[in-house]
């Protein structure tokens, strides 16, 4: 089926392509174009089924009005509701987003890149997957507005808002430390990410600041088979752990299933507190205690400092921000 162009509405209306694409474009009344005129040409871009080209759009101006994103996991519903957020936000700016998956690949990450970058992108916000900024710091300094979310890199000026992911942690563990817990295990994500780390300190110097040294960090990987795998072994030990710290929620389901496999009932045999908030948490056999994150505020943030450089605005002077976390107490914690 052939597309439509401004010369089949010239052609209808029997006026000049010049003044169909400035009808078109917005620019009916800079150029002076009377109303009837107008009518006519909208009438007919209607019958037609005109649908504009940005493409060419494009070109001409040099903007696209396309923000790109870029994420480690969509199967994780906390990225998964960044997306959704992110989505909305630039949707009122009058913008569209692009969203692409790395899959925790750095490879993937970089590829993606460079395919958005030809398509002329205005504007990045990414959740880096790697341990090298070299590919998204380049970006930076030449002049794309990129934003980091969720993850970042420490002692670069490339704008990010977060999580301040070692007080969640933290404050994590002294609940369950309060609670009467003394053995307990952490199942991480992945090691080299910058919330993980700080997650994995927090609930280190948790323990260590109330005195206690039998506790372990195991697991690799922000998936529900790390947690399953995990927490399996962890069952099988003799001094079994009486509470279990998860870094994501995507880590806690797997390890509910094999809590569950294991006959073992949460939180009378095993408590268990999870990172991130969703709807879904509510609704287990045991809703559980989460640390959630602000996901709406980290977006919207992450949106403004996006915007003020688009604008070339020097309003906001600061370009890094950790926001606090809240824990959502729930029945998965049991006082022993």
């Amino acid at each position: 089926m052939q597309k439509t162009s401004i010369t089949d509405i010239a052609e209808m209306t029997g006026l000049s392509t010049t003044t169909v694409s400035r009808v078109l474009s917005g620019k009916a009344e800079q150029y002076r174009i009377g109303k009837k005129s107008q009518q006519k040409i909208k009438s007919a871009a209607e019958k037609l089924n005109y649908v504009p080209n940005h493409f060419a759009a494009n070109l001409r101006t040099g903007k696209s009005e396309t923000i790109a994103l870029i994420l480690p996991s969509l199967n994780n519903p906390f990225f998964a509701g960044i997306a959704s957020h992110i989505n909305a936000e630039v949707r009122k700016l009058g913008y569209i987003t692009i969203i692409a998956d790395s899959d925790e690949d750095p490879e993937i990450e970089r590829i993606a890149i460079q395919q958005l970058q030809a398509r002329n992108i205005e504007g990045l916000i990414i959740a880096p997957c790697g341990v090298d900024s070299a590919h998204i710091k380049q970006l930076h300094d030449k002049g794309l507005p990129v934003i980091c979310i969720d993850r970042y890199f420490e002692g670069l000026n490339i704008p990010f808002v977060s999580t301040d992911n070692y007080h969640g942690a933290f404050s994590a563990t002294t609940h369950l430390i309060s609670n009467g817990h003394k053995n307990i295990v952490c199942i991480q994500g992945v090691k080299t990410s910058t919330p993980n780390k700080f997650r994995v300190k927090g609930f280190k110097e948790a323990m260590e600041k109330n005195n206690l040294s039998t506790y372990e960090v195991v697991g690799d990987d922000f998936t529900v088979q790390n947690g399953y795998l995990e927490t399996k072994l962890i069952l099988q030990k003799k001094n079994k752990p009486t509470a279990i710290l998860a870094l994501s929620n995507t880590i806690a389901m797997g390890a509910i299933k094999a809590i569950k496999e294991e006959g073992l009932n949460i939180p009378k045999d095993l408590s268990i507190i999870t990172f991130d908030d969703h709807p879904y948490l509510d609704f287990l056999s045991t809703p559980l205690t989460c640390v959630a994150q602000p996901v709406d505020d980290i977006s919207k943030i992450a949106i403004k400092f996006l915007l003020s450089r688009l604008k070339k605005e020097d309003e906001i002077k600061t370009n890094q921000v950790l926001l606090k976390p809240t824990i959502k107490f729930k029945e998965s914690v049991q006082r022993i």
